[in-house]
């Protein structure tokens, strides 16, 4: 039981520029797993914020790591810090939903006993329009069909599969479908618990559809970034 416990504590990495506005909705839907004993220490790989995202961070107890801009290189260096088994990679405009760290400690006991594995969550909007739910069926059927899930919808991963794969690169875009890419499709579950994300202006169409695209015929990340 003990191992067990020990394998499901969590080091939680949140990349911020400026994010006083979002970060205390995302810092309370890991309240709950933090009681529970899942969520270990929350580290903040701050950017060069300049407004209150560092007192707010400070005051919730994270951990504040500086670095330069970019969210690839921020979040390098914050798991380069992190001291538990398991990373989790969260935006600060997503926050999970109650009891998501239920079905993540079971998901991390059972991957002990097995290969390792990562997972994400399923993707959400803050918002109750019909443009949402669209994005948010847009969404599942591209996690679906290509295994291809972005950083909105969290990234939970062993430490020991994080490095094995050779983790983030320091990309200027899409880090987050570069990573999920090397972790593969059989290594990789959709959790049912949502990542629920503030509403925003919706990307456009057509350059989602061409990043999926490219990345599903194996185009290189870096070139991807580049076109």
């Amino acid at each position: 039981h003990r191992i067990c416990h020990y394998a499901a504590m969590v080091s939680v990495v949140i990349p911020t520029v400026n994010a006083e506005r979002l970060l205390p909705r995302c810092f309370d839907s890991l309240i709950a797993a933090a009681v529970r004993g899942v969520v270990r220490e929350v580290i903040v790989a701050d950017g060069g914020s300049q407004d209150a995202t560092l007192a707010i961070a400070d005051a919730a107890g994270a951990q504040i790591v500086h670095t330069r801009k970019g969210r690839a290189q921020q979040l390098i260096q914050g798991a380069g810090i992190a001291k538990s088994d398991w990373l989790l990679f969260l935006h600060p405009e997503t926050a999970l939903e109650p009891g998501w760290e239920v079905e993540a400690e079971s998901f991390m006991d059972q991957a002990v006993m097995e290969r390792p594995r990562a997972a994400v969550f399923r993707f959400a909007l803050e918002d109750f329009g019909a443009t949402a739910r669209r994005a948010e069926a847009k969404a599942h059927l591209r996690t679906a069909l290509f295994a291809l899930p972005y950083g909105d919808q969290g990234l939970l991963i062993p430490k020991r599969l994080y490095h094995k794969i050779g983790g983030y690169r320091g990309l200027s875009h899409m880090e987050d479908a570069d990573i999920v890419r090397r972790i593969g499709r059989r290594r990789l579950v959709t959790l049912r618990a949502r990542a629920v994300n503030t509403a925003r202006p919706p990307k456009g169409a057509l350059r989602a559809f061409a990043h999926t695209l490219l990345h599903t015929l194996r185009v290189p990340s870096r070139v991807v970034a580049k076109l």
